[in-house]
């Protein structure tokens, strides 16, 4: 992360617990797991969107939530056990879909990605960050 700038943020609500830390791939406008990422990969393959050729491979993702399909769900779980899915998600807005990807892929697999909420002026900050870091009990370092 080396010389850049850093500012450590909280959570205004931790919907799945745990740590972090990696490249940030962020956007302001929501996606879809379901038709949007390729679960094998863990690139965006929705053609529409920001990210699209992006892979959220071992990255925090900062989006202001999903959107779509309950399938979703599948689709981020599926990343996860392929070794293709987000080390940590950054949202805006309560996500269910999103979030029961990775309590799911807890209670199976026994490992975690943290899914935090931050508040409109925390996420606007995440959304311009390069790296971040998701500490215990809902601390976001921002880096870049």
């Amino acid at each position: 992360m080396g010389d850049s700038a850093s500012t450590t943020v909280n959570a205004q609500q931790i919907l799945v617990p745990g740590e972090a830390r990696g490249e940030v791939a962020a956007s302001e406008r929501m996606l879809s797991f379901w038709g949007g990422v390729d679960p094998l990969t863990g690139i965006v393959i929705d053609q529409r969107h920001p990210l699209h050729g992006v892979s959220l491979a071992g990255k925090i993702v900062v989006l202001p939530k999903g959107k779509g399909s309950s399938t979703g769900s599948y689709v981020m779980l599926d990343a996860l056990v392929e070794g293709a899915g987000p080390a940590g998600i950054l949202m805006n807005k309560v996500d269910e879909i999103i979030s029961l990807g990775a309590v799911v892929y807890d209670e199976f697999y026994s490992k975690t990605i943290p899914v935090l909420v931050l508040n409109d002026e925390d996420f606007s900050r995440a959304l311009t960050a390069t790296h971040a870091e998701i500490l215990a009990e809902g601390q976001v370092v921002l880096h870049g």
